[in-house]
């Protein structure tokens, strides 16, 4: 079996679990295929097998790789959707980082990781990608995103106005910073720090929520995830930000944007006892009242 590893980077207080991980798949006969700038950075603190491989492009993850797993924090995981793309690689977040909604695993469970592997005990969540379409090149062979897609005014410059509309048909002329097109996965993102509501990942759904909007009747609304949402794009500045997750573009008002649901999914890989609402209590702090803390 080849897993896949990839991060971002790491600090010294990385270093233990990343080796007991290492130790786990040597102890498995598993072949770790590591990102390559971060093997290069590791070398010189951590012991690899000798059948240790790397990667570094998309082309690289071929039909030897079973699963892939991130270390780090949500962005780390998103980072993976521009390699394993179309592949239908399943992905398992370990959280290296901080609030971990994607990567939902702690790292002291890295044990149990190897082993679900091994003995495909995980259990496998199919999430929903949006698809960009757009009247120029933008995003090269990856216009698609797993958590939102936004358009967004750029540096200091004046509010902008989207005209935005389903299927063809005028929905809304948003007065705002920006807007966010976000799936269901992407729900507890950017769009959740603006307002928008969460939505279950197996919602057939995306949320449009603006940022900083001028009118306050102006509110995210939920729309089924099989319209084509069109946008149109003026502001006293000619150019603008077009983002897919952590991805960013600069465009003009010239370029026409679409988003559609993406003809292919994800898969994230959790553990049995791991499930979406655990995440939410977990993550969220809900139903924990600090008013019964201080009476123990």
């Amino acid at each position: 079996m080849h897993v896949a590893l990839y991060s971002r980077g790491f600090v010294k207080e990385d270093l233990e679990d990343i080796q007991l991980l290492l130790n786990e798949l040597a102890r498995q006969e598993i072949v770790p295929v590591v990102y390559e700038p971060v093997y290069k950075e590791l070398c010189a603190h951590i012991q690899f097998s000798p059948d240790t491989d790397t990667f570094s492009r998309a082309e690289d993850l071929d039909g030897r790789i079973e699963f892939l797993v991130s270390l780090g924090g949500d962005g780390t995981l998103l980072d993976t959707v521009s390699f394993i793309r179309d592949k239908n690689i399943p992905v398992m977040g370990v959280n290296f980082g901080r609030l971990g909604f994607l990567a939902g695993i702690g790292r002291n469970a890295v044990h149990e990781v190897v082993d679900s592997l091994v003995s495909r005990s995980y259990v496998v969540d199919k999430r929903t990608l949006l698809h960009l379409d757009a009247s120029t090149p933008l995003f090269g062979d990856v216009p698609y995103a797993l958590n939102e897609f936004t358009i967004h005014k750029k540096d200091t410059s004046a509010m902008v106005k989207i005209h935005t509309y389903l299927n063809g048909e005028f929905l809304n002329t948003y007065w705002a910073d920006g807007l966010i097109v976000a799936t269901p996965t992407g729900s507890t993102g950017y769009s959740l720090s603006c307002g928008g509501p969460i939505v279950f990942p197996e919602a057939a759904s995306f949320v449009i929520t603006p940022v900083a909007p001028h009118n306050l009747n102006v509110r995210p609304i939920v729309v089924p995830d099989d319209n084509v949402i069109s946008f149109e794009v003026e502001g006293r500045s000619d150019q603008f930000i077009c983002t897919l997750d952590s991805r960013m573009e600069v465009i003009d008002n010239r370029v026409q944007l679409a988003v559609k649901k993406e003809d292919f999914t994800i898969q994230l890989l959790r553990l049995n006892e791991s499930n979406f609402l655990h995440t939410l209590r977990d993550k969220l702090l809900w139903g924990i009242d600090t008013r019964n803390a201080r009476g123990k």
